[in-house]
């Protein structure tokens, strides 16, 4: 935009300097083309291009250095007016290693489906049949509830599919030696699996409710719409996350919790690392989780989000600036703007703060540039300045430039 306005002022500018010099002065043509010459070279926008590219150039580096990974250089230029930020929960505020805290597997249950099912309902069976669905899903929780299971060899799956913020399922072959059956399975959220299901067994109800009281993410497994056994699954606050969210307080950054977790769940975490009770959204569908990011922008919100796995990645898309956990999943990299390789959520911060650093980089840069032009090119066109010593002085300016946005750190 600066050169747009720039360039034509000066080529207006060198040919006034020789009009002037040639038929108001009564200068040679040779004295006259030198001066309006030195006035192109002084104000040759070379700092002036330089400024902002080197600047994002080298802060694109520094950053990878420190575990920023920009998708896209611009994405510094969004990050300096962040009023609120969107965090989600496993994964990104927690480490996403999961362990099933308690297993609830209720074969019982099964018995409504018919006697037939009495012999292939056996928590060995149940815990198979689990795991195969959770095989094929990437999400942490599942991860978990595999690691748990320790199955030898999975069983048949087909028709499997995932329902982002809600779970998973898929046909699978429960056959034994004296039966032959298969069954839909499916594993999920609470909410989710009821939708779809029988009234749970009463053990299958206090599973639930006591796993929701210790703040644990829960997850129902169900047969053929029967609920059969339930996972809660905890995982650890990320160490530095209660500081990274003092420090976007202190900077008067708005945090948000924004996750699919149970509410009890969601609050447990706010707790311990700092977030108000009001700034959290529970069991959050991808469509809640971008709703919520359209509410904030259109109440004027600059809304950073970050988030790791493939229900956070239209929300990522949705937002102003938007982050990714360098450990989630490929399709909340691919499209979030930033990539954190580094775990830590002090990246976070680092983030905000080069994008700050790389600003007034750029803005020195061209703040160096305007005023060398405004004395150099008045010098030139008075005839002061050769056109050698102006190529000179634009080079040493253009070096400035360089050298200036080598001191992003």
């Amino acid at each position: 935009r600066i050169s747009a306005i720039f360039v034509p002022i000066v080529t207006t500018l060198a040919i006034a300097t020789y009009i002037f010099w040639r038929y108001t002065n009564g200068a040679t043509i040779a004295r006259s083309i030198e001066i309006a010459v030195a006035v192109l070279v002084i104000a040759c926008p070379c700092a002036l291009g330089l400024a902002t590219p080197v600047a994002l150039l080298v802060a694109s580096g520094r950053g990878a250095q420190r575990g920023i990974v920009l998708r896209k250089p611009s994405a510094l230029e969004n990050a300096k007016e962040i009023t609120d930020v969107v965090l989600d929960k496993t994964g990104t505020l927690t480490t996403g290693v999961m362990k099933v805290a308690h297993a609830t597997i209720v074969p019982e249950a099964a018995s409504v489906l018919g006697s037939s099912w009495n012999t292939i309902a056996t928590e060995r069976k149940i815990l198979e049949s689990a795991a195969s669905i959770e095989s094929m899903n990437s999400h942490p929780i599942a991860e978990a509830i595999v690691r748990f299971a320790k199955i030898e060899r999975p069983l048949s799956v087909t028709d499997f599919q995932i329902t982002p913020g809600a779970g998973a399922a898929g046909r699978v072959n429960l056959s034994t030696d004296q039966v032959t059956q298969s069954a839909i399975v499916i594993i999920g959220s609470p909410a989710a699996v009821a939708h779809s299901s029988m009234a749970f067994h009463p053990k299958i109800a206090k599973a639930i409710a006591d796993a929701e009281l210790e703040g644990l993410s829960v997850s129902v497994l169900a047969w053929e719409g029967v609920a059969v056994a339930v996972f809660a699954v905890g995982d650890s606050i990320k160490t530095d996350a209660q500081s990274t969210v003092s420090v976007l307080h202190s900077r008067g950054i708005n945090v948000w919790l924004l996750t699919g977790d149970h509410k009890d769940v969601a609050l447990n975490t706010a707790h311990s690392v700092g977030i108000h009770e009001n700034h959290v959204i529970a069991e959050a569908t991808p469509e809640a989780k971008i709703e919520h990011i359209k509410k904030l922008r259109s109440e004027g919100k600059r809304v950073l989000m970050i988030g790791d796995g493939v229900n956070d990645a239209a929300a990522l898309a949705a937002a102003d600036l938007s982050m990714a956990i360098g450990t989630g999943t490929d399709t909340a990299i691919a499209t979030a703007d930033i990539t954190l390789t580094n775990p830590a959520l002090k990246s976070i911060t680092d983030a905000l703060d080069l994008s700050k650093r790389t600003l007034g980089t750029i803005r020195g840069n061209l703040a160096w540039a305007l005023v060398y032009n405004v004395i150099g090119i008045p010098i030139a066109a008075l005839g002061y300045l050769q056109p050698m010593y102006g190529a000179a002085a634009m080079a040493l300016s253009s070096l400035f430039v360089v050298t200036n946005s080598l001191r992003i750190k």
